[in-house]
């Protein structure tokens, strides 16, 4: 939907980041990381986001990517395997 490839599966070198816009980590709905006015190397990867879901598996994981004219939401599924459930407009 909208602007991009969106891959079904993140690989574990995808930088969460927006850019222009936002991304979050979250663990069973509370945000634990977001983007916040960082740089884009001062963001993590998915990788960074597994080894802190691996330390504690027994919540539901998640981040999205929320930038203009597209919106993407990935939810752990299993160790390493970070899928695709959502795809947005994003804004503007």
């Amino acid at each position: 939907m909208n602007c991009g490839y969106k891959p079904e599966v993140a690989s574990m070198d995808m930088v969460i980041a927006a850019g222009f816009g936002m991304a979050y980590l979250k663990k069973s709905g509370e945000i634990v990381w977001s983007e916040d006015n960082k740089e884009y190397e001062d963001c993590i990867t998915v990788k960074d986001a597994e080894e802190m879901a691996a330390k504690d598996p027994d919540n539901d994981w998640r981040f999205e990517i929320i930038r203009p004219l597209s919106e993407v939401e990935y939810q752990r599924h299993d160790k390493g395997k970070w899928v695709l459930i959502r795809t947005g407009l994003g804004f503007a």
